[in-house]
């Protein structure tokens, strides 16, 4: 070995003398299962293979090591002389073969030897391994041994180059460290310091900024120490730079920066992202189908075995058909099938438990950590439909459409209410009309058998049907229908008692109008469908808007009871509709109706007429001429073309007007002369038609021969006359209306009179008699049993009436005379003559009829009371004055037939 040698360890670069062998000191991690150590190795390179600045070698039982192969590019193989205590992989990681207990007092040597892959030449070097006890990894305080940091020299010469500053190693400090603190990691040094005092001090995060006080340095020393625990996954390295100064405060140096690495510890297990996975598969999947991919984190470096998952999967719940349906990718967490017979019917889920351990895994020194993933098994359509009977039944009557007769049920294994289990029913055979189909009930699945078309049960009286039943999605490859998927349908149609029928319908005659009453037409029958029925139709009339028709109740025979018109307005185009009804006598009854059509021909009996028939002209044509159209009802050749001619009588009408035909339909009347009065005129004009027997017909066109305008209009005082009337007449109308004013001026004036000749007239009965008779006009159409509502109060003495026995105004007739206050009449010396009481009861007939405000029918008429102080006398025979009590009251018959029953009740005999 070369004499030179260089000590680097996992905490820090350390210069030192050299030796024939490396020491490894024990550290229990708590957080690791087996006894494993931090390495402080102290290895001795050959001269040719040492090159400042010192390379680093790493040997730690979990990190991968980078063994210094001098540039020699083969690959190197490492062993030790202890296998079964420790083994070297081929990337460099030192593994512990098992738990190791060593004893305090004794020292474990491992010889590592390394041979070069081509050459097969080999390097040995010897590890001595002490527990923790007899020696610590860190030098104690002030130990010379420690790493001394020296600031690069400074040259005051500008002649000469300055040196380049050196490039100071990152130092490496292990986190969750236990100490003792503080723990020195390194010594910086200025070659001033043995010339003159200098303190040191350093600056940055971890020392004067936050996080502050982790890291410290003795000023006069410069020993650099870290004062607590470090935590990788909070702060992974430190950026400090160091400086020196006199006592002064003057700088002497340059300052240097100080590169600390925070080595990475395995204190944090994995973390799944989530507790519970889930995913799918669909059943029957092939081996190596992908189902999901579950993933977790590590905190700790991912780029060492700290921070390197593995993943593999714990138990499988339930181990049916077998235990490892699934296998996971130890690295990437993907969970794929590895065995057939994945069936939803049998299992539709699996419940995995998986691990995730660091330390790529390793059961021993790795910390890990479990989730759940459940997989559940999609549904594939695996299992087809089937029935759950060969053969079904139903029945259906005849003539119903839309009706269920038979439920088909299936059973299917499927996932319930997925394209994989609803059914699709179809009729493969037994139904070549097409009067059935079958839907599928969504909520059983049950195929609902029904009728679409109506049945003939006189046609077909049994069906049988051949259904088949499929998903809505076809089968799994490899899975055929089997034989249950078809089933039969049985189907009895039943007889319905069915309405008859008129064939054909509608029927249509065609026949000449003018058809006298009860002529036959025809025979319009039905025909009942029920075959097998022997039933009795009876016909009947349901329409027949010109009431000219009458049908025979059993033969069917119809026949006209008026003449048919086809000018009527019942006829449309010619046709005239009737309806029928025919009636069987089944149980229940069953009904038609059928629509007879009648076309009427046309006959020559409508005569023409003039259009139109009215026209004014002027009444100096110059020249002006009225056009008119002859119509007629009739159809061509009953029609037109038409002849024009007038009348011979009266005599002026040939002397006055003219007529001249301009086509077969219109003519044109004109003026003859020169001069024609205003007024109104009625000229008879004579049409003729074309028929095989002409009709004529004298029509009046009635002309208005007015004062024109010079744009040929009538005026408007010409207007005042269209309503038919002359000069003459409006003047006599005028007149009639004076006189009709001054005879109502005079009737009032006379009615006045009356009144006062009335007030001045004397009593002509008996105070003490109270007689009113009510005048009824029998020969009056009145107002009904408005005439018996009379007020029997007003035959009573108005003295003897009790106050709450008066009428009140509210409830009077609507036709009675308002209530005035009693007349006082005077006093009469003596009775007067019988005549005068028909005196005055004329006079009270004839004012009463020639009132203009009395009602149109008979009502209670109220004469002048003849009651108390009245020289007239009682009226009545039981109260009579007269001697004897026999009076005449014969003469009673000449004052008229209002008088004729009051003389039969009095005069003549006792009866």
């Amino acid at each position: 070995s070369s004499p030179k040698a260089q000590r680097i360890t996992a905490l820090e670069h350390r210069r030192g003398s050299g030796g024939t062998s490396e020491s490894l000191r024990w550290r229990q991690n708590p957080l690791w299962a087996a006894r494993v150590c931090l390495p402080v190795v102290y290895i001795r390179f050959p001269q040719d293979c040492f090159y400042p600045p010192p390379q680093q070698i790493s040997m730690f039982l979990s990190p991968p090591v980078d063994f210094l192969d001098c540039g020699r590019g083969a690959p190197v193989r490492m062993e030790c002389n202890n296998p079964s205590d420790f083994r070297i992989e081929a990337d460099g990681v030192v593994y512990a073969a098992r738990s190791l207990q060593r004893s305090p007092q004794h020292a474990l040597v491992l010889l590592v030897k390394a041979i070069d892959g081509t050459t097969q030449q080999q390097w040995t070097t010897q590890v001595r391994m002490e527990p923790p006890a007899l020696s610590s990894h860190v030098p104690p305080a002030g130990n010379t041994d420690l790493m001394e940091i020296s600031f690069p020299s400074r040259r005051n010469s500008q002649l000469k180059r300055m040196k380049r500053d050196w490039v100071i190693p990152p130092i490496n400090v292990p986190e969750n460290s236990r100490g003792p603190f503080p723990q020195e990691l390194v010594r910086i040094r200025s070659d001033h310091d043995k010339s003159r005092a200098l303190r040191y001090s350093v600056t940055g995060p971890g020392a004067d900024q936050p996080p502050t006080g982790i890291f410290i340095i003795d000023p006069i020393s410069g020993e650099l120490s870290v004062n607590k625990p470090l935590d990788r996954e909070h702060i992974s390295n430190f950026h400090l730079r160091a400086h020196a100064v006199d006592l002064n405060g003057n700088q002497v140096e340059n300052p240097i920066d100080i590169v600390i690495n925070v080595i990475d510890m395995n204190d944090n297990r994995p973390e799944f992202t989530h507790q519970i996975w889930n995913g799918t598969v669909p059943e029957g999947s092939k081996p190596g189908t992908f189902v999901m991919t579950v993933t977790s984190v590590d905190k700790d470096d991912p780029k060492t075995a700290n921070g390197m998952l593995r993943y593999k999967i714990l138990s499988q719940t339930p181990e049916s058909p077998t235990s490892n349906m699934f296998t996971i990718n130890n690295k990437t967490g993907g969970i794929i099938t590895v065995a057939a017979g994945l069936d939803r019917e049998k299992v539709p889920q699996y419940t995995l438990i998986i691990q995730a351990t660091d330390m790529e895994g390793n059961p021993m020194y790795g910390l890990s950590n479990t989730a759940t993933a459940v997989i559940r098994i999609t549904d594939v359509n695996d299992n087809p439909p089937e029935f759950t009977a060969e053969m079904f039944s139903g029945e259906v009557r005849e003539n119903r459409v839309n009706v269920i007769v038979a439920n088909l049920t299936v059973t299917d294994k499927d996932q319930p209410n997925t394209p994989a289990w609803n059914a699709v029913y179809k009729i493969t055979g037994g139904d070549s009309t097409g009067r059935f189909s079958v839907p599928t009930d969504p909520t059983t699945n049950e195929g609902l058998v029904t009728v679409v078309k109506p049945i003939d049960y006189e046609t077909s009286r049994t069906f049988v049907l051949t259904v088949e039943a499929k998903n809505e999605v076809p089968l799994a490859r490899g899975i055929h229908y089997p034989h249950l998927s078809t089933a039969t349908v049985s189907i009895r149609v039943m007889d319905e008692n069915e309405s008859p029928y008129f064939e054909p319908n509608p029927k249509l005659i065609k026949l000449e109008e003018g058809l006298m009453p009860e002529s036959a037409l025809t025979i319009f029958t039905a025909q009942d469908p029920d075959r097998f029925m022997r039933q009795k139709i009876t016909y009947s009339k349901l329409s027949d808007p010109a009431n000219w028709l009458r049908i025979d109740p059993n033969t069917g025979r119809i026949t006209t009871i008026a003449t048919l018109d086809r000018e009527s307005s019942y006829v449309k185009n010619n046709l005239y509709n009737a309806t029928f009804m025919g009636l069987d006598d089944g149980k229940p009854p069953a009904s038609g109706t059928g629509t007879l059509q009648i076309y009427l021909l046309d006959i020559n009996d409508n005569a023409p007429k003039v259009f139109p028939q009215e026209a004014e002209i002027c009444e100096k044509p110059e020249p002006n001429a009225i056009n008119i159209t002859a119509v007629d009802g009739d159809l061509n050749p009953n029609a037109g073309p038409f002849a024009f001619e007038l009348a011979h009588r009266p005599f002026d009408v040939r002397r006055n007007w003219t007529i001249t035909r301009i086509s077969g339909d219109h003519a044109q009347v004109g003026l003859k002369i020169g001069f024609l009065e205003s007024g109104i005129y009625e000229i008879p004009i004579i049409i003729t038609d074309s028929g095989n027997l002409p009709m004529s017909n004298t029509s009046y066109l009635r002309v208005k021969v007015c004062q024109c305008d010079i744009n040929g209009d009538c005026t408007d005082q010409q207007h005042i006359m269209a309503a038919g009337l002359g000069t003459g007449a409006i003047i006599a109308i005028l007149l009639c209306i004076i006189i009709l004013l001054i005879l109502v001026l005079l009737f009032v004036v006379w009615m006045k009179r009356r009144d006062k000749e009335r007030q001045a007239k004397q009593l002509l009965i008996d105070p003490e008699d109270d007689v009113r008779d009510n005048i009824l006009k029998y020969d009056e159409e009145g107002g009904g049993e408005e005439d018996q509502d009379y007020d029997l109060s007003q035959l009573q003495q108005p003295d003897t009436l009790e106050p709450d026995a008066i009428k009140p105004v509210g409830i009077r007739r609507l036709d009675e005379r308002p209530l005035h206050p009693e007349p006082q009449y005077p006093m009469r010396s003596a009775a007067p003559h019988p005549g005068d009481i028909g005196d005055f009861i004329n006079e009270g007939l004839k004012a009463a009829d020639n009132d203009p405000t009395a009602p149109p029918y008979d009502s209670l008429l109220v004469f002048d009371y003849e009651g108390s102080g009245s020289t007239a006398g009682s009226l009545s025979s039981l109260n009579s004055s007269s001697s004897g009590g026999d009076q005449d009251y014969d003469y009673l018959n000449d004052w008229g037939p209002r008088f004729r029953k009051l003389a039969d009740m009095y005069g003549g005999c006792d009866d």
